[in-house]
């Protein structure tokens, strides 16, 4: 990064508290981003600055919102939504992963053989991770340490932390991997399948959530600021303005709780439901501002 910008960076890591800025590292860590906490924060507010500013010619709220929504997307929802893209992908290629270790492991080879050897193999972001781990075992760290490492930049999925440390400790005790790995694929697999099915059945639900605060709830609202329109050149001194701001508030508002509503519903977590909340936030402002630019008189 330029000079002038690594200095703002290291101004924000002195303003904000050590403790939030590890976890957040961690955060940008987990989602696969090549920068530092500070800077990717920086780069968020400088977007969002910009974003802010543009929609700050038209209106001041705008501008603000603008501001908020770019800031919170880029720092936030856009890497929850890598990591959690990333998890689903290494999710769904373990038990392959684990199948093809266990193959590798009955020809007769070690098991740090097995772990190298599938870093040829192609699992999408699964292999990437064991290359990472293969790494650190040709650095000389122990590969129960190495394993452990594993499941900690991963530990947002339980599916993968708890799979690696059940390999972790069948690996100390000298159990048998080969018939480990196989058992622990077979367990994944099934969780997966239920996983899914949990998804097919609220489909309806989320569908609902959807439709009401993504187009309906902001066409009925935008449609009742024309109505107040109307009604001001008639009746005269209506806070029109007002009431339009604190319908735009609820549309939002609306948006963002059904988000976390759909995250709570598919996968049993609100923090699944910031991808949502911003796609919903985003529909939902452009349904509500196009039925309020709508002229109904005609």
């Amino acid at each position: 990064m330029p000079k002038e910008t690594s200095k703002l960076a290291l101004i924000l890591e002195k303003i904000l508290p050590s403790n939030w800025l590890k976890r957040y590292e961690l955060l940008i860590y987990s989602a696969d981003i090549d920068f530092l906490a500070s800077e990717y924060l920086l780069i968020s507010i400088l977007v969002g600055v910009i974003a802010g500013a543009v929609a700050g010619i038209f209106n001041l709220l705008y501008g603000l919102g603008a501001f908020l929504g770019t800031l919170i997307g880029m720092a936030y929802v856009y890497p929850y939504w890598k990591v959690n893209k990333r998890i689903e992908d290494m999710e769904k290629r373990l038990p392959d992963a684990f199948f093809y270790l266990a193959s590798s492991l009955r020809a007769g080879i070690s098991f740090s053989e097995a772990l190298e050897e599938l870093t040829t193999a192609k699992f999408g972001a699964l292999t990437k991770e064991f290359k990472k781990t293969v790494a650190e075992i040709k650095k000389g760290r122990p590969t129960s340490e190495a394993l452990l490492a594993f499941a900690v930049r991963n530990r947002k999925s339980p599916v993968l932390y708890r799979s690696m440390m059940i390999i972790i400790e069948a690996l100390d005790r000298g159990a048998p991997m080969g018939d480990v790995l196989v058992s622990v694929g077979n367990d994944v697999r099934e969780i997966l399948r239920i996983k899914q099915e949990r998804k097919a059945s609220t489909g309806m639900q989320v569908m609902f959530f959807i439709i009401t605060s993504g187009f309906i709830g902001p066409l009925i609202l935008g449609i009742v600021t024309q109505v107040m329109t109307a009604m001001t050149t008639e009746v005269g001194n209506f806070p029109t303005e007002t009431i339009r701001s604190i319908l735009l508030g609820f549309v939002v508002l609306q948006a963002i709780v059904s988000g976390l509503g759909i995250g709570v519903i598919r996968e049993g977590k609100y923090a699944a439901g910031l991808k949502y909340s911003a796609l919903l936030v985003v529909a939902g402002l452009a349904v509500f501002q196009g039925a309020s630019a709508l002229n109904i008189s005609m």
